[in-house]
């Protein structure tokens, strides 16, 4: 694949899944009974993933499928695809240079650095972290790695919906956060011309703002997932912070689950009614990032006793 804005399908995936190989977790999957929803609902914990989101698996597809040169790769990120990149790149060897948002949580900047990654924090928001990062690389040469917005990281991305299509025989909606789109349009590439739909979950406010601002901060979706998107269909629907905060309590709750707000905005569309199933409808639920202080989910501090 070229960095030419060209829409993917699902060989896209199936190659990038064959490149990645060996290089990502298989994440499990966890039913949650009848009872709790009135549906079968399948949680997809995809937080467990390296670096504790989705991510990897389209920056390793990114890397693995160019030729990278000796100045690195260089990215622009609110916190969850830097830190992937950093970890990619220190695992194949590549010097890793991230610009971040004034507004990425301590947290993620802090892992960033450990993960051996230079990192600069310039601009209010993703956008303009973005900018700065492509004046860096039009000076050094270094590769760009796009957060959502390349066919090789779109591709990658998909690979999750390949593992959940064999975990879940018979599945027919996946529910998942929508960003700049990256993930969303891979899994409805992964998952044309199958019987199962694809619903996109943002959050209420549309302004870069809200609980979930650091991982689903992107001003508008990417060029590949508005093409991706016509062409399959995709559904969207929107949910406020209170529905986000819910699913996150819940999610601690029930399953002893620490995802980040971002990571469990595809749930909240359940639990608010913004998304209803048909009766015996099989709903896969992404739960992807668990980036976050888990005192905000859990109440807790300090150590357990």
């Amino acid at each position: 694949m070229s960095d030419d804005g060209r829409v993917i399908d699902r060989t896209d995936v199936e190659r990038a899944a064959d490149r990645i190989a060996g290089r990502v977790r298989r994440t499990p999957v966890l039913e949650v009974e009848d009872r709790r929803f009135g549906w079968p609902t399948f949680l997809k914990l995809e937080l467990l993933q390296h670096t504790g989101s989705f991510k990897p698996r389209g920056i390793f597809n990114r890397m693995l499928a160019a030729s990278v040169p000796e100045v690195g790769v260089i990215a622009a990120s609110g916190g969850n695809a830097g830190l992937a990149v950093a970890h990619a790149a220190r695992e194949l060897g590549h010097r890793a240079e991230i610009f971040v948002p004034e507004s990425s949580p301590r947290l993620k900047v802090e892992r960033l650095r450990t993960l051996g990654a230079e990192v600069t924090v310039t601009g209010a928001f993703y956008a303009e972290a973005l900018d700065a990062s492509a004046e860096r690389a039009a000076e050094t040469g270094a590769l760009v790695v796009h957060a959502y917005d390349q066919p090789e990281v779109v591709a990658g991305q998909g690979t999750l919906a390949c593992e959940l299509a064999e975990q879940i025989p018979g599945l027919d909606t996946v529910l998942v956060a929508a960003g700049g789109g990256g993930l969303v349009a891979g899994i409805a590439a992964a998952l044309e011309g199958r019987r199962c739909g694809v619903v996109a979950v943002e959050p209420v406010d549309v302004a870069v703002g809200g609980v979930a601002a650091d991982s689903l901060g992107a001003r508008r979706v990417g060029r590949i997932c508005f093409a991706v998107a016509t062409r399959t269909g995709i559904r969207s629907t929107l949910v406020p912070d209170e529905a986000i905060v819910s699913a996150q309590r819940m999610l601690w709750a029930e399953f002893r689950v620490v995802a980040e707000p971002g990571g469990a905005a595809a749930l909240a569309a359940l639990l608010c009614g913004a998304y209803k199933p048909h009766p015996d409808e099989r709903v896969g639920v992404v739960v992807c990032g668990a980036n976050t202080d888990p005192a905000t989910v859990t109440g807790l501090s300090g150590s357990a006793k």
